[in-house]
């Protein structure tokens, strides 16, 4: 029987293959950054997705790796060679060998947080474990599922006190910042959270209920009360995700947010010297920086608006509290 015509293999392939050889070789030495996404695309002619499926497959045969502050470099050696368990299950604390629920979900967030989650998949996972791939399912049904219980688990490193501090206020301020250290501890969760499809899961659930308890004192209507346990999260995650932003934006192009500002400082100075933007002038820099600053900012004037809402309601009849604001 004639042989069928062999097809040419994708583009994103041969990019592989190329880089690879250069590995190999030791024409790229461990720790040497190799090209961007975006330099990939523009070197080789190919779309950007085409350059992701490039690095997603380097990094699957772990010949690089991704690190904060100088973008994607070639991996050590050491981390090349076959092994019955990957760098993430180290990182974990995961006993080589073994493989259960605990273990798979703590060699998962140690892979998001080093690489954020978009290098989290089961075939990934099954290579950092030792494990093959259809094992996993025994544990998780699927990727949607491994991230849920992912955020379920790290919600559970948080101890919320019972009774917690006096004062509905003092309460609401220590969720929101022990959420906001949640956060900066792992930086994909914030895309892991939906507060229009919420996680059924007991550790956040345990979030919410503890929030929904500390207004207990206001007789707020549940509606009231429920939109708050849900808003305040969602100012936590939306201050968050400007973090989960920047170190994407560092490992993707090896420049810091330093290094970034003094690359723009020339072109700021350029406009503000124009006279047209007088107290743009006067802003300090670390004031757009400060991240933990803009949160703390954002909680405090949230809950002076809260409060004034409390008080003015509080010589109503219990239920009758507006709920819908102008």
């Amino acid at each position: 029987m004639a042989s069928a015509k062999q097809r040419p293999d994708p583009p994103y392939r041969r990019i592989v293959a190329e880089f690879r050889t250069r590995i190999l070789a030791g024409d790229l030495r461990p720790g040497e950054r190799v090209p961007s996404i975006r330099q990939i695309a523009q070197r080789w002619g190919v779309a950007v997705a085409t350059a992701t499926k490039v690095v997603a497959a380097l990094r699957d045969e772990g010949l690089v790796e991704a690190r904060v502050g100088a973008g994607t470099v070639v991996s050590a050696r050491e981390s090349r060679r076959e092994r019955p368990a990957g760098p993430a299950v180290q990182q974990a604390g995961v006993p080589k060998g073994s493989l259960n629920r605990e273990h798979v979900l703590r060699t998962a967030i140690a892979i998001a947080d080093a690489e954020g989650l978009g290098a989290v998949s089961m075939r990934r996972l099954a290579a950092e474990l030792g494990a093959g791939p259809m094992s996993l399912y025994r544990h998780v049904t699927g990727k949607d599922e491994l991230v849920t219980q992912m955020a379920d688990e790290v919600f559970g490193e948080v101890e919320l006190p019972v009774p917690g501090p006096e004062g509905w206020r003092a309460k609401l301020e220590l969720v929101a910042r022990r959420q906001w250290e949640l956060s900066r501890r792992h930086l994909w969760l914030p895309r892991a959270v939906s507060f229009t499809r919420p996680l059924l899961v007991p550790n956040m659930m345990a979030h919410t209920e503890w929030t929904l308890r500390a207004l207990d004192e206001l007789e707020l209507p549940m509606e009231i009360r429920a939109r708050e346990a849900l808003t305040l999260p969602a100012l936590v995650h939306t201050v968050a995700l400007s973090m989960a932003e920047e170190a994407e934006a560092e490992q993707e192009t090896g420049v810091t947010h330093d290094g970034w500002w003094l690359l723009q400082r020339e072109r700021a100075g350029e406009l503000l010297s124009t006279g047209r933007f007088p107290l743009l002038a006067m802003l300090p820099e670390e004031t757009v920086s400060d991240l933990d600053g803009m949160f703390e900012y954002i909680l405090a004037r949230h809950l002076d608006g809260f409060a004034v809402m409390v008080s003015r309601d509080a010589g109503r009849p219990r239920g009758e509290a507006d709920v819908k604001q102008p």
